[in-house]
């Protein structure tokens, strides 16, 4: 070594460098340690993985981990994490619930001791989930067990479903707006085709039978049917969904599966091994049976924490020339869509995941249930033979868009389901976004007969998805509809949208991404960052108390200095005999307005100072209120988002009350003259948010238990929807006097009836629902 290490004249550097190159005949690096996960971490990571990727053979997926599971149960730590995974699976990951059935199938051909644990915890979960309501995990559980029908003793899963019918008798019979029953019909019809699919040719007398009895519940149209229809079609039209009750489409799908020999080709089959398997299939054919543990049911089943409602088949690519989603009369459309949504409502944790499990829904049903993905719609008309033209991104885009118009709501909030969505696009944009595109274009023309609640959802999503890339649409494809009258139902989407998009913007940027005849529905005043101070004008009554008004609050002056300016107002008001409180109000709100106009938290900070006065001019009189509103709604007009932000602070003061915002709204024509308020975008969210304001804190009263101001609450929510209901009568029975009035008599009044019927159906549905809520909290207590 020293002598390598000594400077040598002439360059010693380059034989130092020489003597790692001398040193080559070994590895000086540290060699990293082969890591290899616990026999647990393996099995776990292959059993989350299933079915997954298109390139591994089910059949060999499925017995590669059936076999490390059989032949290492003694191990303690793989034992129990088999043992809680395969149920959280069957929850978590619902795709792929036969694939999971058939490892537990396959396992039980070698060690059938593990089958009998398995059932055992199953039955148990089953069990606990019934108890409490929870019955969208009971369905999982049961699809799982409907799998395993084959390697059950005597009749399996049926007398289960038989005493669950039993039940949904009860109830439908106690009451013909029962839900509970019409839920567990559901999950019975929904469990059958995995009977079907896992044991063809023994049960189909069993199943027929089971069919038979379910009819009677399931072809009755349910009372609360009519209530959330996505559609409102004028008089004498019928709706397109008017025959789309989800357990009635299922009955008939079923009873058509029946007469094909219980074909169900769309599903997955795993626990069938190929030709080549032939040892296996024959293991698996005379595998031990099982008795499945008891699962009781008690007599009195309760609705769990989630409300239900009966559930209508929608779908945004009806009616096109080729089908790119399954027929209403295949069962495919209904197995494949309950799969779906467990997947969506049980992932909301995790949107990303959800995305995915979207994009690769052709890797859990069967080989030739879809096409290609990405296949352009175009191609499908290329298509021969009986191959299938059902397109895997169409299917999962009308998945998530059935809940996104689900009515009376979604289980999730809305924005969820529009990060689904985005996140699907950033996966698979080439595949996605022609079916969103699509999807948009059949919504936007059936704007007119859609039901109101769900326009605003669809622009609210709408606008949303366009500002996460970039605001880019094809707008030159509605430019037609840019010369219809603003009260005509797809001018007012256009228009709402674009408000919309600049609150999500600023005003110059949309309007770079609008074609010409666009460009004149955002007029000069939308660009302004702040709106100008009325009072700056001189010739506005009140001018110089305005301004004066609005110098004091931007210098934070005391009340006592306020004062006698709004005296000046008071004592100018009566001298031109007009309301005194209306002005002063006016001048002092519209000041507000400006001096907190730099941002939200200015304008927050400004009411907290100004808190007290308001509250006293709002508590004063009824006008004193409407002229609180009035001058929020003037001063922002050109960006009336802001204006329902403010409003909204205004109602948690309660410096206005929720009654002043509907008769704001919808009494008088303080939101737009001859009722074109109804047509208007803003003005919906404004009365929608000031009832959702209002039914949420009745919820939370009544939740805690508190009686002192339970009835208060609830007679207040009452009284508010029994004002909505006369002011919107008036409009849908065209009684109101704006309508008569000669003077704007043009044709347009049965426009204005059609929004007021529109308006009418969301809030009388509002109310219904929070009528049914109070009912069922009342039997609970």
């Amino acid at each position: 070594m020293a002598d390598h290490d000594r400077k040598q004249p002439g360059g010693g550097h380059n034989n130092r460098k020489r003597r790692y190159r001398d040193d080559d005949d070994y590895d000086r690096r540290t060699q990293r340690r082969r890591y290899d996960a616990p026999l647990p971490v393996r099995i776990r990571k292959q059993l989350l993985g299933l079915a997954e990727s298109p390139l591994r053979r089910w059949h060999e997926e499925v017995q590669s981990i059936a076999h490390v599971v059989a032949d290492h149960y003694e191990d303690q730590e793989l034992r129990t994490s088999f043992l809680e995974l395969v149920p959280q699976m069957l929850i978590e990951q619902p795709l792929k619930t036969p694939f999971v059935a058939a490892v537990v199938l396959v396992i039980n051909s070698l060690k059938p001791d593990i089958l009998s644990d398995l059932l055992a915890r199953v039955a148990h979960a089953t069990e606990e989930k019934v108890k409490v309501g929870e019955w969208r995990d009971v369905k999982l559980y049961l699809k799982f067990l409907a799998c395993l029908q084959s390697c059950l003793e005597g009749e399996g899963l049926f007398p289960l479903l038989e005493e669950l019918f039993s039940r949904a008798v009860d109830l439908q019979t106690a009451s013909s707006d029962d839900t509970i029953g019409t839920e567990l019909v559901k999950i019975i019809l929904l469990t059958i085709p995995y009977i079907m699919a896992a044991a063809p040719t023994q049960w189909q007398q069993k199943a027929a039978e089971l069919m038979d009895k379910t009819d009677v519940i399931a072809s009755e149209p349910h009372a609360l049917q009519v209530l959330i229809d996505p559609y409102q079609v004028e008089e004498g039209a019928e709706s397109p969904t008017a025959n789309m009750s989800l357990i009635g489409l299922l009955q008939k799908q079923l009873q058509n599966e029946a007469l094909n020999g219980w074909e169900l080709s769309c599903l997955p089959k795993p626990w069938q091994m190929p030709p080549e398997e032939i040892e296996q299939q024959d293991k698996l054919d005379n595998a031990q049976k099982h008795t499945l543990p008891s699962i009781s049911i008690p007599e009195k089943v309760v609705a769990g924490p989630r409300p239900l409602f009966p559930e209508i088949y929608f779908s945004v690519y009806v009616n096109q020339d080729i089908e790119s989603v399954p027929p209403v009369s295949s069962i495919a459309s209904s197995l494949i869509r309950d799969a779906l949504l467990d997947t969506i409502n049980v992932l909301d944790f995790n949107r990303g995941v959800t995305a995915r499990f979207l994009i690769d829904v052709d890797c859990y049903f069967a080989p030739g249930t879809f096409i290609k993905r990405a296949t352009p719609f175009d191609r499908l008309r290329d298509v021969e033979g009986d191959r299938s033209t059902w397109k895997p991104e169409d299917v999962a885009v009308d998945a998530v868009f059935s809940q996104l118009f689900a009515l009376p709501a979604p289980e999730h909030k809305l924005v969820y389901y529009h990060s689904v969505l985005t996140e699907a696009c950033k996966i698979a944009p080439a595949a996605v976004a022609p079916s969103l595109g699509r999807a948009i274009r059949y919504a936007y023309q059936n704007t007119h007969r859609l039901d109101l609640e769900l326009c605003y959802r669809f622009l609210d999503w709408f606008t949303h998805h366009l500002s996460n890339f970039g605001f880019m649409w094809k707008w030159t494809e509605w430019v037609d509809d840019v010369n219809l009258p603003d009260m005509h139902p797809r001018k007012a989407f256009i228009l709402g949208a674009l408000d919309k998009e600049i609150r999500l913007s600023f005003a110059q940027r949309i309007k770079g991404t609008l074609p010409e005849p666009y460009q004149a529905l955002i007029g000069p005043e939308k660009e302004q960052d702040t709106p100008e101070f009325k009072f700056n004008d001189d010739r506005t009554p009140f001018a110089a108390e305005g301004r004066e008004i609005a110098g004091l609050l931007k210098r934070k002056a005391p009340d006592e200095e306020i004062q006698p300016v709004i005296d000046r107002i008071h004592s100018a008001a009566l001298d031109q005999s007009i309301d005194p409180l209306v002005s002063s109000t006016d001048v002092f709100m519209t000041a507000v307005c400006w001096v907190g106009s730099k941002s939200l938290s200015h304008v927050l900070a400004c009411i907290e100072r100004t808190k007290d006065r308001l509250l006293d001019a709002g508590a004063a009189s009824e006008a004193a209120r409407a002229q609180i509103i009035t001058a929020v709604v003037a001063y922002w007009s050109a960006h009336p988002g802001v204006a329902i932000i403010i409003i909204e602070k205004l109602l948690n003061y309660s410096i206005i009350t929720p009654g002043a915002v509907i008769d704001w709204a919808l009494v008088g024509d303080r939101a737009g003259p001859y009722g074109q308020a109804l047509s208007k975008t803003w003005v919906f969210e404004l009365v929608f948010n000031t009832v959702v304001k209002v039914t949420s804190r009745l919820r939370q009263v009544v939740k805690t238990g508190a009686s002192d101001g339970a009835e208060e609450e609830v007679t207040g929510m009452r009284e508010l929807f029994k004002g909505m209901e006369d002011a919107l009568v008036s409009w849908a029975q065209g009684t109101k006097d704006q309508i008569m009035d000669p003077v704007v008599s043009d044709g347009g009044e049965d426009l204005v009836k059609r929004w007021g019927e529109r308006w009418l159906r969301v809030f009388r549905r509002r109310s219904a629902t929070e009528e049914a809520f109070l009912l069922e909290n009342k039997a609970i207590a």
